[in-house]
């Protein structure tokens, strides 16, 4: 969930996300807040509700079982994302290799390859469609926009091209992680 920060523009005006980041480290009582910024926006994200927790756990617990988090890679839930120096966005669940939590620890930002998102129930198609064209300016491959009342996912391989999931549908996380797949009825299944 995104919503605009109030704060008077005039009182803030961040070029780059470095710059952003460095105001957010400098302020204590924003370190417990996550925000997205986007050509100089400021948008406080909420962080998943526990009501979106069995979402984040079918996936990590069917995630363990590919070769992808054998070989060290990691979905990490509300993770940075850096498009470029002017847009930071903030996954849901994102997927992360080895090899950039490693380039990560030495400061290198990157997005993630597959990106899980989570519609919030006051997101409107076009802050959705501009989250989507910034993943993919980052070239993440894949993303998954996981709609919980409709219980479906729409995964979208391109900023116009998607395939819709639900019922009985496989959703596969291909060609970012070929061994990691799932019935929709499986992910929704009230456990």
């Amino acid at each position: 969930m995104s919503v605009a920060l109030a704060i008077p523009k005039h009182t803030l005006e961040f070029k780059t996300v470095a710059e952003f980041e460095t105001w957010v480290e400098n302020k204590s009582h924003l370190n417990d807040k996550r925000f997205e910024f986007v050509n100089g926006k400021i948008i406080e994200k909420s962080g998943m509700k526990q009501e979106e927790f069995f979402i984040a756990q079918f996936l990590m617990r069917l995630f363990v079982k590919t070769e992808a988090y054998a070989n060290g890679g990691e979905l990490i839930v509300e993770s940075d994302s850096h498009i470029d120096n002017k847009r930071k966005r903030i996954a849901d669940i994102g997927y992360f290799t080895k090899k950039q939590i490693k380039e990560a620890r030495k400061g290198k930002k990157f997005a993630p390859a597959l990106a899980i998102e989570i519609l919030s129930p006051n997101e409107k198609l076009e802050e959705i469609a501009d989250k989507i064209q910034d993943y993919f300016d980052a070239k993440v491959q894949l993303i998954w926009y996981i709609f919980p009342k409709q219980e479906q996912i729409y995964a979208f391989t391109s900023p116009t091209e998607l395939k819709i999931y639900k019922g009985k549908d496989i959703c596969s996380a291909s060609p970012v992680l070929t061994d990691f797949s799932f019935k929709i009825n499986d992910l929704f299944a009230d456990n």
